[in-house]
């Protein structure tokens, strides 16, 4: 699986709005403070928090007391929602679904594999909340498959 240089932004700047939604203090936060605290350039995520907004993911407020702030509970946003806004979806080849690709013959078969592959991604990631990644507590079956040594490999 790759993921883009914005889909990683992405799903970092909205772990840290779900991390400061869990807090009792501060909501919002401005896109400099979301970059500076991730390590993002700050206008590439201006751009992508833009894309977030118009997807209704999260919210903005201009002004002094401006920022960004999620539109919903960190625990209604999956990893897969964010990837899906970002970049389209979760799995293709060539740029087409796999259920519309034409193997023949002895390559017939690989559409099945990459129809595999997309419902395991999209099993990990739709099972995955911004708030399990801001709190740290993903689910068991995450957890039990990055515990494989081969899955760091």
């Amino acid at each position: 699986m790759r993921l883009s240089a914005r889909v990683d932004y992405a799903l970092r700047a909205i772990a840290e709005l779900a991390f400061v939604a869990g807090t009792p203090t501060r909501t919002v936060l401005t896109a400099e403070q979301v970059a500076r605290s991730q390590g993002i350039p700050a206008k590439f995520l201006e751009s992508i928090l833009l894309q977030l907004r118009r997807s209704g993911v999260v919210h903005a407020q201009r002004g002094p007391d401006g920022g960004y702030w999620l539109a919903r509970p960190a625990e209604e946003i999956s990893l897969a929602e964010i990837i899906r806004v970002i970049d389209g979806p979760l799995a293709h080849v060539r740029g087409h679904r796999p259920e519309d690709l034409g193997y023949q013959g002895a390559a017939a078969a690989l559409q099945e594999v990459w129809i595999a592959l997309r419902a395991s991604e999209r099993e990990i990631l739709e099972s995955v909340s911004v708030a399990d990644v801001a709190t740290g507590t993903l689910p068991d079956r995450v957890r039990d498959l990055a515990a494989d040594p081969r899955a760091w490999s």
